[in-house]
């Protein structure tokens, strides 16, 4: 029997609004780093639609890293290179270099020294120019933006009293001190947000 490639629901609903936005802001070609690939669901689909670009999947999570690989296989797509490990809190991180950089749905399930992590790691790997987006739920002002982000952020503490919904003002300032300027932030189904961050040329 075949072993089949994990699957996401949540990133199958999704995808196709984050690559609306990714069009507008990807450049035409170079590497994309993306930070805690998951399942692998949206960089295959953004692979795919962007043929331009290689892509360069990577998660903390060695079983996370070896599901990939295997949904890679099963794409059959000749733009996306092997998954690699990445912990954004180890450093140096395996790829030095990257063109732009996408992190989906990391930000509320990680401590806060990973944000904190991720910016410094985006800082050193990016050129000035470069993109940096983010995605996911995020408290406005420090208040929920909806009842429904608020019983998620509630169950998040409930699980690892380290993670939870981030205020995107907190968030902006941890990008400004590593360098990055917050470009747009675009609101996005299911309460969620694509932001936009720079590293300034």
């Amino acid at each position: 029997m075949s072993v089949q490639p994990p699957y996401s629901a949540a990133a199958e609903r999704n995808k196709g609004p984050i690559l609306d936005v990714l069009r507008r802001v990807l450049p035409d070609k170079g590497l994309v780093l993306e930070i805690a690939s998951g399942t692998g669901q949206h960089m295959l689909h953004f692979a795919a639609a962007l043929p331009g670009l290689r892509w360069q999947p990577t998660d903390a999570d060695l079983e996370a890293q070896e599901s990939i690989s295997l949904s890679v296989v099963t794409a059959d797509l000749n733009n996306v290179n092997v998954a690699l490990q990445l912990d954004v809190l180890k450093t140096p991180w395996p790829i030095r270099e990257a063109d732009a950089l996408l992190c989906i749905n990391m930000i509320h399930i990680s401590p806060w020294v990973a944000t904190v992590a991720l910016f410094d790691g985006a800082r050193d790997t990016l050129s000035a120019g470069n993109v940096l987006f983010v995605y996911g739920p995020y408290r406005c002002n420090e208040r929920h933006t909806a009842p429904s982000n608020e019983a998620f952020d509630a169950s998040l503490r409930a699980r690892n009293p380290e993670w939870g919904v981030r205020d995107l003002e907190a968030v902006t300032k941890v990008a400004a001190t590593a360098g990055f300027v917050r470009e747009d932030v675009i609101e996005m189904p299911a309460n969620n947000f694509s932001v936009i961050f720079r590293k300034p040329a």
